[in-house]
């Protein structure tokens, strides 16, 4: 009876002192590697980077902890994004961040023997692409942040602002995810509408470039594309054939506008950036399960204009603003340029 009893104490203790340097050192930890890895390089995508960086600097000092991040960007490259999830596994770092669905579904395949959370950003539908089983309750090792789009919202301002528009151009990549739910929102608004509908795709600039420029031989009375990185990308190049058939651009994210789209409408990706940071600390430095941690949305009510757009499509700017600002929580002007960071210089 002793005997059992003392053998049970040193179980006990020795159990204990097991949980406790376990327990401490898990407490002790402070510092972190996240592999981040951006699907391209276009301005919407690198704004929500720069802000996680930034974020995750203020938060380490914040919370005595230091975030190492270790950074790659595929370049919608699916060998060389295999490459780069495949090296941060061998780094060991402690979270990955896949920044847009094409990133978060490889990490999801990656990860999903080995338990190394992910966190992802700007996945526009999450639960269509089976990437978490429920916006509540993503039900794996990752949760992130979702730039889902109102499309609605957006082809209510096409209306504000030409009541009398009849044909409606949609823009897209037939590849790209994040299309797929915003495209079919557009298709079933306009057949309520009673909007014809032409759709052009492309899959690369040159492509895209022969779809804007079908697009304007149609005769269309706006072109809709919702957050696309292949049209994001090559919005740059295909601006100037939508201002030169008078249509206006009206997309899916502030990066287009800045791009020389007409307006761009939906999520503060910087706020989505530095939301997706804090994410982040919360599973690493407050245990958050992200099985159990809520994908997070975001209010879509910012349009963005493009003054020197709106100038040459011969629109008045004070008279647009008019006709949207009942429709949105916000509308910012911008001009031209090739990234948010040209204009802060």
């Amino acid at each position: 009876m002793r005997k059992s009893t003392i053998i049970l104490a040193a179980s006990v203790f020795a159990a204990s002192m097991a949980f406790s340097a376990s327990t401490f050192a898990e407490e002790a930890k402070t510092e972190f590697t996240v592999g981040i890895c951006n699907y391209v390089d276009d301005a919407s995508l690198n704004q929500i980077v720069d802000n996680i960086e930034s974020r995750l600097e203020e938060l380490g000092e914040e919370k005595g902890v230091t975030f190492t991040v270790d950074y790659d960007n595929c370049n919608a490259d699916a060998a060389v994004m295999d490459q780069i999830i495949t090296q941060f596994q061998a780094d060991n770092v402690d979270l990955m961040v896949g920044v847009a669905t094409p990133v978060a579904m490889a990490m999801q395949a990656a990860t999903e023997d080995t338990g190394i959370p992910v966190v992802f950003s700007a996945v526009s539908d999450p639960v269509g692409a089976q990437i978490v089983e429920s916006m509540d309750a993503p039900g794996a090792n990752l949760t992130g942040t979702s730039d889902a789009l109102d499309t609605e919202a957006i082809f209510n301002l096409i209306l504000a602002q030409n009541p009398e528009a009849k044909k409606i151009g949609l823009l897209y990549d037939l590849g790209q995810d994040a299309s797929t739910a915003a495209i079919e929102s557009a298709k079933a608004f306009c057949e309520e509408k009673g909007l014809e509908v032409v759709e052009a795709t492309g899959t690369t600039n040159d492509e895209v470039l022969l779809a804007a420029q079908s697009l304007a031989a149609d005769g269309v009375d706006a072109v809709f594309t919702p957050s696309d990185n292949t049209i994001m990308t090559a919005e740059l190049s295909i601006y100037e054939t939508f201002i030169d058939a008078g249509i206006p651009h009206y997309t899916g994210a502030d990066s287009f506008a800045l791009n020389g789209a007409f307006v761009g409408y939906g999520v503060d990706y910087a706020n989505l950036g530095r939301e997706t940071a804090d994410m982040i600390a919360e599973i690493l430095v407050d245990g958050a399960d992200p099985a159990s941690t809520k994908v997070r949305t975001f209010d879509n009510g910012i349009a963005t204009v493009n003054t020197e757009t709106c100038e040459a499509l011969g629109f008045d700017l004070e008279e647009t603003k008019t006709a949207f600002e009942p429709l949105c929580t916000q509308v910012v002007e911008i001009v031209t340029a090739e990234s948010f960071g040209e204009l802060a210089e």
